[in-house]
């Protein structure tokens, strides 16, 4: 029996939330941004044939899950943020993955305890349970004006026509070249006789275009149910994983209250737990409204943000995990005054060791974003993972479905560092049928004559490169300048300031090591931002994709 496709916190007991401005005039147009153009393409056939900024929420998704299957797909899951103009309705549709029933603390540790190596990276033990067809059926129900058969139609086409392979589909498939190989199936689609396809070859694949059908005329039980169910179960049990038809009948999409915060007259809303991000952006920008940071100095102002970045990714490892799991200290986490505790041992003027903020209780590339503003002003941010690269590396044959690796995401061995450097503690143990902890943060930006929708990939630097999105944003930049900005990064573990190049100049990094801290260049740049933005002030749109991407932003006139 398949169970009812929303549970835990219920839309009912959501609060519908206005803001001073938010009932101002429509938008003159729509504005989409994505990842790969043929889902921007995509996205705007479903708002120009009657759909809403839910409904090409989903054509989005399912087009990317086919155009970008080394970054998302129907294997894996997300959260969609969703703003309704006609009332102010706000939610966060948690479609993140869950361990299997199956599922064990210690179930990638060998007889003495230590991990066994690239366990919960390759191969069907280290995929969670997938969200993201239980959120596209969820979305379009509940706040679509499509039908889902509408919403998926560009996909399946996408999926059945073939879709040509492009340089950066290359780079990810040499990545995950030897974990396609171990899956005949993956292989088969996503290579060339064992190798990397060439640029311009032609990717076609049959079998997703068939899963996405019965998804489309049976809804869960097209998907969690069934043959294609049969095909998931039959397939990842045979090459050694756990999965059963319970795991899939079970799951079920969730809606929660986004996290909130206000900085500076900016009102945020972004993802809440299990993802980190919204609890840990608010986290950030209340330590940093007790400085000055946007009169401060380059030097000064890095300090005070890495500084609050180690504060809020030490709140991380502490106290964020499955809030239907562990009792997350949610609203002391976004007080003004937690954040004033952290300040107190934050030096203006030196670098304090994350080793100092040590507690008795501690222990992009491959992920997709898009931004979407309609005509009526509904809204939706969404951020999709299946982790790695091609995540799991494995698909079940008959399926076309790429498995994620988002187990990884769990603390598999509380005290050590996941695929990302970050270091998880107990909150985050693996536990049945819990979702991992994610850094994805699909966020609100708004005042009352602005409103933006942002996120990106980027693993465990999603966070950080939200909060500088928001500090540009409060200095009334421009969303070109957010999206192409150099970037960097704390997460407390490793103790270091990782940066893109030319975001940091010589002399900056100089005297921010006489500071104190460790500045670390790094070789290659990473995210890949996506944003939209309401000027309801001059009744304008504007889009902007990352130029590190393949992505395209685009300004529809009504």
């Amino acid at each position: 029996m398949m169970r009812a496709c929303c549970k835990g916190v219920l839309a009912a007991l959501l609060l519908v939330v206005t803001f001073p401005g938010s009932a101002a005039a429509d938008p003159p147009g729509a504005a989409v941004a994505t990842a790969h153009p043929l889902a921007t393409e995509a996205a705007l056939e479903t708002l120009d044939n009657g759909g809403n900024a839910f409904d090409a929420a989903v054509t989005a998704t399912a087009t990317l899950a086919v155009v970008e299957p080394y970054g998302s797909g129907l294997g894996g899951g997300g959260f969609w943020l969703l703003h309704r103009q006609a009332d102010g309705h706000q939610v966060m549709v948690d479609g993140r993955e869950e361990a299997p029933g199956a599922a064990t603390r210690t179930m990638y540790q060998n007889d003495d305890g230590e991990l066994r190596e690239r366990d919960s990276l390759d191969g069907p033990r280290a995929a969670g349970i997938p969200g993201t067809p239980a959120a596209l059926v969820h979305i379009t129900r509940e706040y679509g004006n499509r039908s889902l058969a509408e919403n998926l139609a560009p996909a399946i086409r996408h999926a059945r026509e073939g879709i040509p392979v492009t340089e950066h589909y290359q780079r990810m498939a040499y990545f995950r070249r030897d974990a396609l190989r171990e899956s005949p199936a993956a292989a088969a689609v996503f290579l060339d006789d064992g190798d990397v396809p060439e640029v311009g070859d032609t990717l076609v694949q049959t079998d997703l275009a068939l899963t996405l059908e019965r998804l489309a005329d049976d809804g869960l039980a097209g998907f969690y149910d069934g043959a294609v169910a049969e095909r998931l179960v039959a397939g990842t049990r045979e090459a050694g994983g756990i999965w059963t038809r319970e795991d899939l009948q079970d799951y079920a999409v969730v809606e929660r209250e986004p996290v909130r915060g206000d900085y500076r007259g900016v009102r945020v809303t972004s993802a809440a737990p299990p993802s980190a991000g919204g609890i840990g952006l608010v986290t950030m920008l209340n330590t940093l409204a007790g400085y000055d940071v946007h009169d401060a100095t380059e030097v000064q102002r890095i300090h005070l943000q890495v500084e609050a970045m180690r504060r809020a990714y030490r709140d991380r490892r502490l106290y964020l995990g499955d809030p239907d799991f562990v009792d997350i200290p949610r609203e002391r986490l976004l007080s003004r005054e937690h954040a004033r505790n952290l300040a107190q041992s934050l030096d203006p003027e030196r670098a304090t060791p994350s080793e100092a903020l040590e507690d008795a209780q501690g222990g992009g590339r491959n992920t997709t974003h898009f931004s979407i503003i309609d005509a009526d002003g509904n809204r939706v941010g969404a951020t999709l993972s299946i982790n790695y690269p091609f995540g799991s590396g494995f698909m079940p044959p008959g399926s076309g479905v790429v498995l994620n690796n988002e187990m990884d995401d769990f603390a598999t061995r509380p005290g050590e560092p996941n695929a990302y450097g970050l270091v998880g503690g107990e909150a985050n143990a693996i536990e049945p049928g819990k979702r991992p902890l994610s850094s994805m943060t699909p966020t609100f930006l708004e005042t009352d004559d602005r409103v933006a929708v942002i996120g990106s990939p980027g693993g465990s630097r999603i966070i950080t490169q939200v909060l500088l999105a928001t500090m540009s944003f409060v200095d009334g930049l421009e969303p070109e300048f957010w999206v192409s900005r150099p970037r960097y990064h704390h997460q407390y573990l490793p103790d270091r300031i990782q940066h893109e190049p030319g975001a940091i100049s010589v002399d900056t990094r100089r005297a921010l090591v006489e500071m104190g801290h460790t500045v670390r260049p790094m070789l290659r740049r990473y995210g890949d931002m996506q944003v939209v933005m309401w000027h309801r002030g001059e009744s304008r749109m504007a889009a902007e994709s990352d130029p590190r991407g393949g992505g395209k932003a685009v300004v529809a006139d009504d």
